[in-house]
């Protein structure tokens, strides 16, 4: 059996001293694609969020072990040069910063902090241009401002570039599936696809079981109130696409 590189106890967070996950228990052994599908407010981004460490999340009860190591007491850049990713579900804008530039920066951080030298220019570009290509960026793209005049579309796909350059452990895409048309979707599908591999895992936050068509889960939960409030295979997705969360205990 494959070794279990994020491990949830009981976790209990919200925002502002409002709870929001009220006991969280999950368990994703590598090479797994765990889906987390729930109505709005079940606290899926929260989940999301606290994972990756954004500000403004406070975590009350319970633990998370990453890749042995304890989560919750990382910064978030110490978790991202670890090998957490989060995909953001409203991608932000960086005006006067470079795509090429944006990366360059990122890939060398996560270099610095594992105790390589920078990368080589050439390198770089080879690794650049490589990596649009696995998830069909036209090349101009890398000289643009990071999301800066971008479509829905293109700032998702542009977020699965970014996962595809840095290379991640374990990567969070928080309803990536958002504002794509059915051709975006199946690219950044393709793109997340090419990047699995028996040592990486993922969960993917969506509220819709198309995505799931693309990107097949091994396992999917269901989210209500802040809760796991059923567990099983693809087949639970299409359930609620049939019969709704109502139809759900919880």
């Amino acid at each position: 059996m494959s070794k279990i590189l994020l491990e949830i106890k009981n976790l209990h967070a919200g925002v502002e001293g409002k709870e929001i996950l009220k006991g969280i228990d999950l368990t994703i052994r590598e090479g797994e694609v765990h889906a987390v599908m729930g109505p709005n407010g079940a606290g899926k981004s929260t989940l999301g969020g606290v994972l990756a460490g954004r500000p403004g999340y406070e975590v009350s009860q319970g633990s998370v072990v990453f890749d042995g190591q304890d989560l919750l007491a990382m910064s978030p850049e110490e978790r991202s040069w670890a090998g957490v990713f989060l995909s953001f579900q409203y991608p932000v804008e960086i005006p006067g910063v470079s795509i090429t530039n944006f990366m360059k920066a990122a890939v060398n951080a996560k270099r610095k902090a594992h105790g390589l030298p920078e990368i080589k220019p050439a390198e770089f570009l080879k690794l650049l241009k490589e990596k649009m290509a696995l998830v069909g960026m036209k090349g101009e793209f890398a000289k643009r401002e990071v999301n800066v005049g971008f479509s829905g579309g293109e700032k998702k796909r542009n977020e699965i570039f970014q996962m595809a350059m840095l290379e991640p452990k374990f990567s969070i895409l928080d309803e990536t599936d958002s504002g794509l048309d059915v051709d975006a979707l199946k690219i950044v599908a393709d793109g997340v696809g090419a990047l699995r591999t028996p040592q990486t895992s993922a969960i993917v936050i969506t509220h819709y079981r198309k995505l799931l068509d693309y990107i097949v889960p091994d396992v999917v939960h269901v989210l209500k109130d802040g809760r796991i409030v059923e567990t099983a295979g693809k087949e639970l997705a299409d359930r609620i696409e049939n019969e709704g969360y109502e139809s759900l205990n919880g």
